[in-house]
């Protein structure tokens, strides 16, 4: 299959995830990624997931959180806005943010920054993330990691947000209370990878996707 050169600065990836062919069926995680600082732990945690077995990850990234990691340093395919546009030229082309909706089994995003928080709690959907999470297929699971200074965590409208989207069925891995890279302390930072990661396993053990982890 031929193969487009996207933007700079990532790899040339296959035009639609549904389109690769696969010999052995993987579940497939979705990773959405915000404009949070916390956006830094984005290859460590991409790493951690390739290392249960069965599992295949693509990475769906906000403009913003391009600025706290490096695409170099993420081992899989990875989806920016840019490419919504590009590939969809006509009727007949694909809409890959239907097309991811349709390949992922689960979608998980880390970190959930307070603006992306905003938008999804209230529909919005004004980027490639946003509009894969409008069109989920609620019969999956979808899950969240919230991050954000400790203010706009302490605002009342987080506690309303965040309720809204467990309205929706989406599951939250709450913050944690730590020193902020702003110098602040209190909560607002995203789990722990560690956290993150066992939450993924336990919901493929209740769904019955990675009886051999």
């Amino acid at each position: 299959m031929a193969q487009k050169t996207s933007t700079p600065h990532m790899e040339p990836r296959p035009p639609c995830p549904a389109a690769i062919p696969s010999t052995e069926r993987k579940f497939h995680v979705l990773v959405g990624v915000t404009g949070s600082v916390a956006a830094l732990k984005l290859p460590l945690l991409v790493s951690k997931l390739l290392d249960i077995p069965g599992l295949e990850v693509t990475v769906v990234t906000t403009e913003r959180a391009k600025h706290f990691y490096s695409p170099q340093d993420v081992p899989v395919t990875l989806y920016s806005d840019a490419d919504e546009w590009e590939m969809w030229k006509r009727r007949s082309d694909p809409v890959l943010h239907i097309d991811l909706r349709r390949w992922a089994d689960l979608l998980l995003v880390a970190p959930l920054d307070a603006n992306t928080l905003g938008k999804v709690a209230s529909g919005i959907c004004d980027n490639l993330l946003t509009c894969v999470i409008r069109a989920w297929d609620r019969s999956k699971p979808l899950l969240f990691c919230p991050a954000m200074n400790t203010a706009m965590w302490d605002h009342p409208i987080t506690a309303w947000q965040v309720g809204q989207l467990k309205a929706f069925g989406y599951m939250e891995i709450p913050c944690v209370s730590k020193k902020l890279v702003c110098g602040d302390q209190g909560l607002g930072a995203m789990a722990e990878v560690e956290t993150i990661v066992e939450k993924v396993k336990e919901v493929l053990f209740q769904r019955g996707s990675a009886s051999q982890i």
